[in-house]
């Protein structure tokens, strides 16, 4: 059949959630049979999130191919098992300097380059998934960052208007608004949807799906009111309440017939409604679920969107389990040798998180060696790695001015170091060792055994600087194995001290491999080792 698109809009407030809607709906058709992918376009000037502070944006997400995304792609592989790539995610940035560098070339012949319909084109094109030459899809669903009446995202608008009606019925536009609860008046107002819709009316979308986010349950006499005013079918008015966990989105909006109903506006038969077994399995595994296990994440970001992946895939790997992954936040600054022990009190496992730059690293370093020492299942990720090789060099090796050459260019036992290649680099974003690379695996490794004994795996990487090759004879010596390589180049990318519980580092970045149906087999054994 055709290529089907589905255009995901949002209005009222920001943080509704169209990411969890966009991943419900490809989680909604691919049950169906049917071969989807979710795109991201992101109205801000930035070429993408990789230099954003995760304060500003949460955690930059990166893709197979090596391309730093928005956290929505995240949801969209956890939710529906995709591989996304760079095409999965677009910012006005790329657009503008796509149609920039396309002038410089003198592709226009001397026209004047305007918004219209010079960037509509290019964000139509992308919306299209011109570029890729991937196998016949059934739906790209693409979801507008932003709120229905930011001046950023008019274009974006634009494009959909005007898509509309080149695709016809092959053509849908979900919009995701709020409908606040009023506790003086103990009412729930549908005002701010009825503007809403009439500002997308505006710019010439007629919405035919609605998704009203509540934190109440809507009655049918307010989803009516809402149809009437806003010329939708009372059917396509759907409710998207606060759920218990993000996972039963998916099965909520099956139950009020969202995919029934955008199939029905497409013109395509509904059929039979999919049994999603093993979704509803996990469901019913994360309901169960009564025992807890507290894990530290030791880390300088103190918010929840900074480390989403990894909190994602130690809260998959608990409900695998059969526990409750209870998460908690150690600021790794505010950490010292006189208070680690309290902080880290009751905690059955350890994660030193992943980051850039000098802040907070010291208190990594610390809480790597009382974890060490104690005997506390340990997960190093990236930097985190990265730090609890630089401790195992201060106190075991005793060489007490180790360091990384990001943190100090004149250690003398720089036994994290940058790659050759990066050391010419001076501009910053996307020039790291980004993307999915092999790994092979020493047999008999606590490593290998969490990957059933395979020897060569593949991860993800975001990261300059890497283990001190010349270094890794001393470390074996003295107890810390390294024992996962780069087959190309030999670089270090896993050490582990074999004879403690759990005490395993990673220079790659196993959450963002991570999903629903297929929790990561490293955070799977680490789970384990904590109970």
């Amino acid at each position: 059949m055709e290529t089907k698109y589905i255009f995901v809009t949002g209005g009222v407030v920001s943080s509704l959630g169209k990411g969890i809607i966009s991943a419900s709906i490809g989680k909604l058709l691919q049950a169906r049979g049917y071969k989807v992918t979710i795109q991201k376009f992101d109205p801000y000037i930035n070429i993408d999130p990789g230099t954003l502070n995760p304060y500003e944006h949460g955690e930059c997400y990166v893709t197979e191919d090596g391309f730093e995304t928005d956290l929505d792609l995240g949801h969209y592989e956890r939710f529906t098992g995709i591989h996304t790539t760079r095409n999965n995610s677009i910012t006005t940035g790329r657009i503008y300097k796509t149609v920039i560098d396309r002038e410089r070339r003198g592709d226009y012949l001397g026209k004047t380059i305007q918004v219209v319909p010079h960037i509509t084109d290019e964000i139509k094109r992308c919306m299209l998934r011109e570029d890729e030459k991937e196998e016949q899809l059934d739906f790209v669903i693409t979801e507008v960052g932003g709120t229905i009446g930011d001046i950023e995202s008019a274009p974006f608008m634009e494009a959909i208007r005007q898509l509309r009606w080149q695709l016809g019925r092959n053509a849908v536009c979900v919009h995701l608004t709020y409908v606040p609860y009023l506790k003086a008046a103990n009412e729930l107002k549908t005002k701010p949807t009825q503007h809403s819709v009439k500002e997308l009316q505006g710019m010439g979308i007629q919405p035919d799906i609605l998704v009203l986010r509540t934190e109440r349950h809507l009655d049918d006499s307010l989803r009516m009111k809402v149809a009437s005013f806003c010329n939708v079918d009372l059917e396509c008015v759907v409710q998207s309440e606060d759920m218990p966990s993000i996972f039963e989105v998916p099965v909520n909006m099956q139950r009020q017939g969202l995919d029934a109903a955008i199939l029905r506006k497409i013109g395509i038969p509904v059929g039979e409604t999919p049994a999603m077994k093993p979704w509803h399995d996990f469901l019913d595994k994360q309901r169960n679920a009564r025992r807890e296990v507290h894990i530290a994440l030791v880390g300088k970001y103190d918010l929840q969107d900074a480390y989403k992946s990894i909190r994602e895939s130690l809260n998959l790997a608990g409900i695998y389990n059969d526990v409750k992954a209870k998460l908690h936040f150690v600021n790794s600054e505010e950490i010292t040798r006189e208070n680690v022990a309290a902080k880290l009190e009751g905690m059955q496992g350890v994660v030193i998180c992943p980051g850039f730059g000098q802040r907070g690293i010291e208190g990594k370093i610390i809480a790597a060696g009382h974890t060490r020492s104690n005997d506390i299942p340990t997960f190093g990720i990236c930097l985190g790695m990265q730090m609890m090789v630089i401790e195992f060099a201060r106190n075991v090796l005793g060489y007490a001015d180790a360091n990384s050459s990001e943190m100090d260019a004149k250690t003398p036992h720089n036994v994290i170091d940058m790659m050759e290649e990066q050391k010419s680099i001076t501009q910053m974003g996307g020039t790291m060792r980004l993307g999915a690379y092999e790994c092979e695996l020493v047999k008999g490794s606590r490593a290998c055994d969490a990957y059933g004994n395979e020897t060569l795996i593949r991860e993800r990487h975001r990261h300059r600087y890497e283990f001190n090759s010349r270094y890794q004879e001393e470390f074996e010596k003295a107890g810390m194995k390294c024992v996962g390589f780069n087959p190309a180049s030999r670089l270090v990318e896993i050490v582990e001290l074999p004879g403690k519980r759990w005490y395993i580092g990673t220079q790659f970045h196993p959450e963002y491999s991570s999903t629903v149906l297929h929790p990561h087999p490293l955070f799977m054994s680490f789970i384990k080792s904590c109970l």
